[in-house]
């Protein structure tokens, strides 16, 4: 984030196509079994230059968890407070959180932060709460705004009404799939999960 009359930082393109590059191996092969010379040779730059711009895997490793967490929280910022009642604009809300957490690359991201946790502790704690803050900060200011207006119960802690709702969202749609694996379909579409979790929240903190 820049403030006003601050010019982002030029895009160096080798870096991106090598973070790419990375977070493609990183993903398929895990980190132990990723190696530097095969993204170097993906990316089309050499090996110097990879070290030039990375000291080595850890750092590499590090660079494509934030960029992944770049790249999600562009997609998150998408998420505007929608026009319409209150059931629209949860469902607007859900239907977009349904997508993005079901989405396979998502998942595959993070069963690789996972799976990398105890060794980049800080790294993987600032995805995960990155990601989460961004989706709740969204909703709370909807619960919030639709409370003031009457259509909700007042609200004393709107984050945990917020975790309330994204839980029953994420559940099924990312937890369930990240378990048992991808090849096993669930038996509800986003739509039908958003559907009964708004349902559910509405009876709960419905006006």
């Amino acid at each position: 984030m820049h403030g006003p009359g601050v010019a982002s930082l030029p895009v160096d393109p080798k870096r991106q196509t090598i973070l790419r590059c990375a977070r493609m191996a990183f993903v398929n092969e895990g980190y132990a079994a990723t190696k530097i010379e095969p993204i170097a040779r993906e990316a089309g730059v050499s090996t110097a230059t990879l070290y030039a711009l990375f000291a080595g895997k850890a750092q590499l490793f590090s660079a494509v968890i934030e960029d992944a967490s770049d790249d999600f929280g562009a997609q998150m910022a998408g998420i505007r407070t929608l026009e319409g009642d209150v059931r629209q604009q949860l469902v607007g809300f859900g239907q977009a959180y349904a997508d993005f957490m079901s989405d396979p690359f998502v998942r595959a991201v993070f069963r690789l932060v996972m799976a990398e946790r105890p060794r980049f502790q800080p790294v993987a704690r600032k995805f995960f709460d990155r990601g989460r803050a961004a989706f709740g900060a969204t909703l709370i200011s909807i619960l919030i705004a639709q409370s003031k207006a009457g259509a909700l119960k007042p609200m004393e802690r709107p984050s945990w009404a917020a975790g309330h709702l994204m839980g029953m969202i994420e559940h099924p749609v990312f937890f369930v799939p990240l378990v048992t694996g991808d090849e096993i379909k669930v038996k509800r579409s986003n739509a039908e999960v958003v559907q009964d979790a708004v349902e559910t929240f509405m009876g709960r903190f419905g006006a």
